[in-house]
């Protein structure tokens, strides 16, 4: 909790924040490798000749990202080998990861998918590996470089940096490759990695050696009994450190509330995401051109959503997380009614850009607050591993309940389904009105903890 309310000049200057202000570059570094194994990648493929059955096996690349939390708990634990030793920990595996997907970059730019497409296959998974590994390192550094009340603003311009990465990524490289060939275009998307490379060598290493002393008394309790006091093998206690202890802190901080956390992380996106695959058919479907899509939803919606990143840093600086936190779970789902009000009125292109407009400022309002409220729920003794863990739980119930949205669409048409998805965010406003109030019972019942 914050010991006093910032000032707004105050709270705007903290966006000038050495710091704060390299999240931006760490955001583009993030944001550029995502679309280039995605749809920009199947465009490249379908431009070659790979048939579409083959494209939908590509999908699967994005499992890489889902399940980085199997792999966070080296990159929490484990140095690197004389890395690791000149930059530091979280350092070392950021100049590591970005290395790995420029060079991956490059290997795509030389390969031709008519004759070698496992090739692509493989390289496409290792960049996804590479780019997954770099987000749980940069979340980890974001959440460790600076206090719970900056979270918001480093989380504003992340946001700002990895939505230009993704015009970079798409509309730009797109364009290269119109112009040069898809050598072109991943070539030059490689050597804008050094973006990335540029802001490892110019943060400062966040120190670890204090939450590692206050954890160590508590990893030799849990490795003793879970292992005995006896002689074990080296690696079933580096288990026991690196991947139980985690999860067992997380819990003995929190008790059995930490069930209700998991579950508030678990449905606060779950309308916003569910909503997501289907914008793009109703766009169409309701006889939107391409150009509108584009001009409207991506190039004009970039702006909504940088815009309500910056205003939820923001207001988190000047408010706090919770009270936030509860209207931006209301946005998030009150704005698809306007979706269904749309699906009635047709193809409007005023009413279209009221719909972008409300729906990206509250998505990037929400997402940076909420950004900021996971953060604080980590210890940074465990920074990577339990981060990695609330962003899987944040994304998988969405994508799963999102397959079953074109049944929905097919049987009861657009409008109902937009209603059912903002019906879909009630549990989060619920749970975020919860924890507001319970936080408020325990500042009056603790005044002098904070």
């Amino acid at each position: 909790m914050q010991q006093r309310q910032l000032a707004w000049a105050e709270a705007l200057g903290i966006y000038l924040k050495p710091r704060v202000l390299v999240m931006f570059l760490f955001g583009f570094s993030a944001g550029l490798p995502y679309l280039l194994v995605f749809s920009t990648l199947t465009a490249w493929l379908r431009d070659y000749g790979v048939s579409r059955t083959a494209i939908g096996f590509f999908a699967w690349v994005g499992i890489t990202y889902s399940i980085k939390v199997l792999w966070a708990p080296v990159i929490d634990t484990l140095g690197l080998p004389m890395l690791t030793r000149w930059l530091g920990k979280r350092r070392s595996w950021m100049l590591l990861a970005q290395l790995g997907i420029g060079l991956g970059l490059l290997g795509l730019a030389h390969t031709n998918p008519q004759l070698a497409l496992l090739q692509v296959a493989l390289l496409s998974l290792w960049i996804a590996f590479c780019s997954a590994t770099q987000d749980v390192v940069i979340d980890a550094y974001r959440i460790e470089a600076v206090v719970a009340e900056y979270q918001g603003a480093m989380a504003a311009n992340y946001i700002a940096g990895y939505r230009v990465a993704l015009l970079v990524a798409g509309a730009g490289a797109l364009y290269l490759a119109e112009w040069g060939g898809w050598f072109v275009a991943y070539g030059v998307m490689a050597a804008l990695m050094v973006v990335g490379i540029v802001a490892t060598f110019i943060i400062v290493e966040p120190k670890h050696d204090q939450a590692k002393r206050q954890v160590a008394g508590f990893q030799h309790h849990w490795v003793d009994r879970v292992l005995g006091s006896g002689d074990h093998s080296r690696l079933w206690e580096w288990f026991v450190r690196a991947v139980c202890c985690p999860f067992l802190e997380f819990f003995q901080r929190n008790g059995r509330f930490g069930l209700v956390l998991l579950l508030f992380v678990g449905v606060f996106r779950l309308s916003d995401i569910t909503m997501g695959i289907m914008a793009y058919p109703f766009y169409l479907d309701l006889g939107f051109s391409k150009t509108d899509i584009a001009q409207i939803s991506k190039i004009y919606g970039f702006f909504c959503t940088v815009a309500g990143a910056y205003l939820g840093g923001l207001i988190v600086l000047r408010y706090g997380i919770l009270r936030p936190l509860i209207v931006g779970a209301l946005m998030a789902a009150s704005t698809n009614l306007l979706f269904a009000y749309l699906a009635g009125l047709g193809p409007s292109k005023a009413w279209l850009t009221v719909t972008i407009s409300a729906d990206n400022i509250s998505g990037g309002f929400a997402n940076a607050i909420f950004i900021a409220y996971i953060s604080s729920l980590t210890n940074q003794a465990y920074t990577a591993t339990q981060y990695a863990l609330f962003n899987s739980l944040m994304t998988l119930p969405g994508k799963f309940i999102s397959g079953f949205s074109g049944l929905v669409v097919d049987a009861q048409g657009y409008a109902p389904y937009f209603v059912y998805v903002a019906l879909l965010g009630i549990p989060a406003i619920l749970l975020a009105v919860y924890l507001w109030r319970r936080d408020s019972r325990l500042a009056i019942s603790q005044p002098n903890s904070a």
